[in-house]
């Protein structure tokens, strides 16, 4: 007899197969895309090629335009400009402005998590067609200083000081890291445009001591570790399974709470309710697209639109190559003037070869 689920349980159970479902429908209409996206990848690191595929030389026109378009795109860290709206005689504001152009300064140029992110989203758009970047908050605590005396505070005898596991903290710095998600990795309610998405999720793998780290020893028992970022069930063609567990963390506009599930163990890890107060509540922001249309957010990636050009150039440098390698100087001449033979091993551009009988060469019509 099945054990009645409690209305808590059946509220979660309801929730957990909505999101799998908008998981679901997303999977279905990005498959072919991603599909298209991996022979791609494979043309521009020019995978797989054999002699015995037809084409035994190639012009790798894709790797050549990616190459020029990606330093042309992003080629060096921008420079962060706040400033006032109004130019108000509010020196509060322009000292807030100068605060925050100076952080974000520093926040871009001291980390390299910035620049090493959006390269790779723009190679991710001159491949596949998306780029997407996710930004988290990071703050670092350190333990109270109770020991010292602060303003306007006195310590007296009668204070006890204990050392304590639980002592209040207070916060030490904190940063913004901003991390690339691989196209594979991102996704999002179907819609037609950005602004009718209602959900964005990204996989993050994380390894158990991370997960009982952030979830909590019983969690981390038992979700199942049974994934990869490489998506192989086998490493280096074994019997080895990946240890990692495959977390999608989940952003509702509706709700505007965060969540972060498992589908394997069919369960909602954590929920909570707007942790960062952004205006537009996603952690992302809108993907950089390649072509797209009002009526789809499946992107066309810029080589769909020129591959037919690509296999022609492929073709003509096949067949140069054939005729490079057809056109060959063979012949044969007269024994009794040896010159001939020097004409076209040592004979170079401009070079004359000297005959010693020419009268006797010039007779025979040579």
């Amino acid at each position: 007899m099945a054990e009645k689920l409690t209305p808590a349980e059946m509220d979660e159970a309801g929730k957990v197969a909505d999101l799998i479902g908008c998981i679901t429908q997303y999977e279905r209409e990005f498959s072919k895309w991603e599909k298209r996206t991996e022979k791609i990848i494979k043309r521009y690191r020019d995978d797989g090629r054999t002699a015995s595929n037809g084409t035994s030389v190639r012009f790798n026109i894709l790797w050549s335009n990616v190459q020029t378009l990606v330093p042309a795109t992003f080629s060096r860290l921008p420079q962060p400009d706040v400033s006032r709206r109004f130019r108000d005689t509010d020196p509060v504001g322009r000292v807030a402005a100068l605060i925050l152009e100076r952080g974000l300064e520093y926040e871009v140029q001291h980390y390299p998590d910035y620049g090493a992110s959006m390269r790779q989203c723009v190679y991710d758009r001159f491949l596949g067609g998306r780029g997407t970047a996710w930004s988290r908050y990071e703050p670092h605590f350190k333990a109270m200083e109770t020991g010292a005396a602060q303003d306007g505070e006195q310590i007296t005898e009668d204070v006890e000081i204990e050392e304590d596991d639980d002592a209040p903290e207070q916060l030490d710095y904190e940063c913004a890291p901003v991390d690339y998600v691989n196209y594979k990795d991102f996704g999002h309610s179907v819609a037609r445009t950005w602004e009718e998405v209602t959900k964005v999720w990204r996989v993050v793998y994380m390894y158990e001591d991370a997960v009982a780290e952030r979830f909590g020893e019983e969690l981390a028992k038992r979700i199942p570790y049974d994934a990869s970022p490489d998506r192989k069930d086998k490493v280096n063609g074994g019997d080895q399974t990946p240890k990692q567990a495959k977390i999608y963390e989940i952003w509702c506009k509706e709700t505007r709470s965060a969540i972060w599930l498992s589908k394997s163990l069919n369960k909602i890890l954590d929920e909570r309710d707007d942790p960062l107060g952004l205006a537009e509540f996603f952690p992302c922001p809108k993907p950089l697209y390649a072509t797209i249309t009002n009526e789809t957010l499946v992107p066309i990636p810029d080589f769909v639109l020129y591959q037919d050009q690509a296999d022609e150039l492929d073709t003509l440098s096949s067949r140069i190559d054939g005729l490079i390698k057809a056109l060959q100087v063979k012949g044969c001449y007269d024994a009794s003037i040896p010159e001939l033979a020097r004409l076209f091993s040592e004979g170079g551009n401009t070079d004359l070869i000297p005959i010693k009988n020419m009268a006797a060469f010039v007779e025979k019509n040579g």
